[in-house]
């Protein structure tokens, strides 16, 4: 099993940490994993993405040109991104901010409310959270055990006490993500 991912938004979205926390929980099945942040210089508000995979046997490169999974966040990503999804792929979006949806028929395309979801629970850094829960029900590439020891991997030990809250929003997305074709 080979997984490959990118993840794109704006910077000060949850991005990178989203990939951070999917590439710990793959070590901690196991698994070989790359992960390769890209971001503009100014960061927050900038573009931001992160390729991430996630294999079974040894991985070549982590630079990629086409991808298994696309997690798209922001216009400008689902513009850059949509088309280097592989036929029969899955791109998973938040709706919010995107004016022109996704249009390919050789792709499974999902939807997650992630940030309408996140103000509605009053905690609007959880937005990432809850999208990589929505990733998790379409594709378990890594066990929700593997995925809090990957959340307390990648948080410092003073934001431990933030697991719980980051546990229910991944759960929230697994409820909320909603097949588009």
């Amino acid at each position: 099993m080979t997984e490959e991912i990118i993840i794109a938004g704006f910077g000060g979205q949850g991005v990178l940490s989203m990939g951070k926390i999917l590439a710990y929980s793959g070590i901690m099945q196991d698994q070989e994993v790359a992960w390769m942040p890209s971001y503009g210089p100014e960061m927050r508000g900038g573009t931001a993405n992160v390729t991430v995979i996630l294999s079974d046997s040894r991985i070549s490169s982590p630079i990629i040109q086409e991808f298994d999974t696309a997690i798209i966040l922001n216009q400008q990503s689902m513009d850059k991104f949509e088309s280097r999804v592989k036929p029969g792929g899955v791109l998973i979006y938040d709706p919010n901010g995107i004016t022109h949806h996704p249009t390919r028929k050789d792709i499974s395309i999902y939807k997650v409310e992630a940030a309408d979801t996140a103000a509605a629970m009053n905690n609007a850094k959880t937005v990432n959270m809850i999208v990589l829960g929505a990733f998790l029900k379409v594709k378990p590439v890594v066990k929700m055990e593997n995925v809090i020891k990957g959340l307390k991997k990648s948080l410092p030990e003073r934001h431990h006490h933030l697991i719980p809250m980051n546990e229910q929003a991944i759960n929230k997305g697994m409820e909320i993500v909603a097949k588009v074709n």
